[in-house]
């Protein structure tokens, strides 16, 4: 019927006579045949002797003619016209910026026609993409994906640049992850600044970081590829300082120490130059890692940067401070500690100070710079244009009045370290030698301060010891010190050792005039108003030492000292590629009854992974899970991913369903692009055309079960 009346519409007399009438009446009419009522009767029944018919009489009336002219028809055929229509109708729509209308349209369009041809298809990605609304975006991103799949040519690398930004500044890392990886297939990714923001917005999450690390993985795999090939496009896509050190700082804020370490040697496989953010990030995952001898190698080259750079690396000297401690070697600390009070102003000299605006190869793992691993660092060096901030942690190592300081939660560790072996002497010449490195007014307090936090504490004799060191090293306290200790010497009624602190106050000249009973009383009124002043006092209330050294004694290193050597030594023994040496270490830890931590497992898991030994993961991997039933361990997803990637590459497909299983059990995000594609790398026909039923032995037919799990799993037909 509606074809009927379109064509008593076109060729009636009556409807020719008023222009815009018949216009009006034909467009309603040809918009009912073509968008609402006969799409499937007019596709099928094009080109048929009633619809050639209808086209004849409308092109043989010179009336319509220029109706047709007027409504600028593209071709003179029913299938033509409302190609021309609908293609229209959507231009219209994007021009107004109407998303809905413009969706409407190209449904309509795509379910007569397929995907609009030239820019159109573009045009409309683009207005997707500056939606700020994550349905548009969503639609856009899988708009993208189908046409992948059929007709990629219609794609261009501008208008998936800005979708991938527009989907990371909307926190949508997940699709904005597979635009990245398209492109990265077909090896035309953003320009390296666009990159930049792309990642940045992603690594805003934890989520994004995962993604924005596996994709960084992919990126340098594909980079090496073109490179041992000596494409030339190799250059073009060679991973920045900028993009390592954005997914580097994440890795620190959500803690994926193991991931970060991964990273940091494919900076090294990359030829990519740390630069001093680069450095300062590196020490944050050794520390993580506990890797104190990776952290070392660095030292050299950070202890003789311009005094411009000393605030950059606070948080080298923090981190390498922390992990002293960790190792119990207080010693060390100490030394650290009296470095960082140097003078850092002098300068160093003019060739000195080129040499460190040069790359110097730092060796990861192996000291061996033939065979090892080893970095390039620039420590003078920061990015133009940075867009990363690294801020870090201030923990115990502080920069004030344009000087490293130690904090006071650092000072009681060093005390308290000192104190739980006896070398309480020790204390006093730290504190002599940093008074003598040092003449700011904080510096100066520094004894009295450790001899107050002594005496609130009750520990006397300890600031009594100290007083004397003092004393001996012609650096004698204050009379305020004196009264303080004097003061609680009567309190706790020592009065013996009250007699012999007063003794030692006339001797040093303290005391002349007075009594025993006025010096008592005045010592008591001195300690009153020290008291007094320390109350109203809004400036040390929240750094006070005693507190921290109550802290300190209070908490027990969560790991012990041993653990940490132990796990030093396994890591520099993969790789120094020394398996025997490593695999004994583990044993010896074994016999000890010391607890392994992650690190442990991570050392040993990437140690067999370098050497192709998958099997021996899968042993590995039964030590985990047993650590993990005793309530010993908790794995973290980085070390999780990194198995699932290695039983993937070794074909142990029961064990890679397994880690999943273990993954969708804690509810950790599993990047299935990432392991969908290494699937495709290694064993893309691995039992494709395999039936159960022609399985040769029930272990092929096992594993055949769990390569069409994982298939299935990961969305591959």
């Amino acid at each position: 019927m509606a074809l009927a009346l379109a064509r008593e519409v076109l060729v009636q007399p009556r409807f020719t006579v008023s222009y815009s009438l018949g216009f009006r009446v034909a467009a309603t009419v040809l918009r009912t045949i073509f968008i609402n009522h006969n799409r499937e009767f007019i596709r099928k029944n094009v080109g048929t002797y009633q619809i050639s018919d209808v086209y004849y009489r409308w092109y043989q009336n010179p009336y319509l003619q220029k109706i047709s002219t007027s409504t600028h028809p593209e071709r003179i055929c029913w299938e033509g016209s409302s190609h021309a229509v609908l293609l229209r109708k959507l231009e219209t729509a994007l021009k107004d910026h109407q998303l809905d209308e413009v969706w409407e349209s190209f449904n309509d369009f795509k379910n007569l026609y397929g995907f609009p041809k030239g820019i159109i298809f573009g045009k409309l990605i683009n207005e997707l993409s500056y939606s700020s609304d994550p349905h548009w975006l969503q639609k856009a991103c899988d708009l993208v994906l189908l046409v992948l799949k059929k007709e990629s040519g219609l794609l261009q690398s501008d208008t998936l640049i800005k979708l991938s930004l527009s989907l990371a500044r909307s926190q949508m890392p997940i699709p904005a992850s597979m635009i990245l990886r398209v492109m990265l297939e077909k090896e035309t990714l953003p320009p390296m600044n666009v990159l930049w923001l792309v990642v940045l917005h992603m690594v805003k999450t934890e989520i994004g970081t995962y993604i924005a690390s596996n994709f960084l993985v992919q990126f340098c795999d594909c980079f090496q590829r073109l490179n041992v090939n000596k494409n030339d496009r190799a250059k073009l896509i060679k991973p920045d300082t900028m993009i390592f050190n954005l997914v580097l700082d994440a890795c620190v804020r959500f803690e994926l120490s193991f991931k970060g370490q991964q990273i940091i040697e494919l900076m090294s496989q990359t030829g990519a130059v740390a630069d001093a953010h680069s450095i300062t990030i590196i020490a944050q995952i050794h520390e993580m890692n506990g890797q104190r001898d990776e952290l070392k190698k660095f030292k050299d080259h950070i202890d003789r940067v311009s005094a411009p750079f000393v605030f950059h690396y606070r948080q080298f000297y923090d981190s390498l401070l922390s992990l002293h401690f960790k190792f119990n070697d207080i010693d060390s600390a100490a030394d650290l500690v009296l470095y960082i009070y140097r003078d850092w102003e002098s300068f160093p000299i003019q060739n000195v100070r080129k040499e460190l605006q040069k790359p110097h190869f730092v060796p990861l793992g192996s000291d061996n710079l033939k065979t090892g691993l080893k970095i390039q660092i620039v420590p003078e060096m920061l990015q133009k244009d940075s867009i990363l901030k690294v801020e870090g942690k201030q923990e115990l190592v502080t920069f004030r009045n344009g000087k490293l300081m130690l904090s006071n939660k650092a000072l009681a560790k060093l005390i308290n370290g000192y104190k739980r072996v006896g070398k309480i002497s020790d204390i006093s010449k730290l504190l002599l030698s940093i008074q003598k490195k040092s003449h700011s007014l904080e510096v100066s307090r520094l004894c009295s301060d450790v001899i107050d936090a002594c005496i609130k504490l009750h520990w006397l004799e300890t600031a009594h010891d100290i007083l004397d060191d003092m004393e001996s090293a012609g650096a004698p306290m204050g009379c305020t010190t004196y009264l303080s200790l004097l003061a609680a010497y009567n309190k706790e009624k020592m009065f013996r050792e009250a007699k012999a602190l007063l003794k030692q106050m006339r001797k040093a000249g303290l005391v002349l005039n007075l009594s025993d009973e006025m010096v008592v009383s005045t010592c008591r009124s001195e300690a009153l108003d020290k008291n007094a002043m320390l109350a109203s006092s809004t400036v040390i209330s929240e750094s006070d030492l005693a507190e921290f050294l109550v802290r300190e004694m209070r908490e027990e290193n969560a790991v012990p000292p041993t653990v940490y050597e132990f796990n030093s030594s396994i890591y520099f023994f993969f790789k120094a590629k020394m398996l025997a040496d490593a695999l004994k270490t583990y044993r010896r830890m074994q016999e000890m009854k010391i607890q392994p931590t992650v690190q442990t497992f991570s050392n040993l898991a990437c140690g067999y992974s370098s050497l192709g030994m998958y099997r021996d993961i899968t042993i590995i991997w039964g030590d985990i899970k047993r650590n993990m039933e005793g309530g010993n361990l908790v794995v973290s997803r980085d070390l999780y991913e990194f198995l699932l990637l290695s039983f993937l590459r070794g074909g142990y497909f029961e064990r890679v369903m397994e880690v999943i299983g273990h993954m969708k059990e804690h509810g950790m995000y599993t990047d299935k692009w990432m392991y969908r594609s290494e699937f495709l790398k290694l064993h893309m026909n691995l039992y494709r055309r395999l039936k159960a039923s022609k399985a040769r032995t029930d272990a092929q037919s096992k594993r055949l079960e769990y390569v069409q799990a994982f298939r299935k799993w990961v969305g591959i037909d």
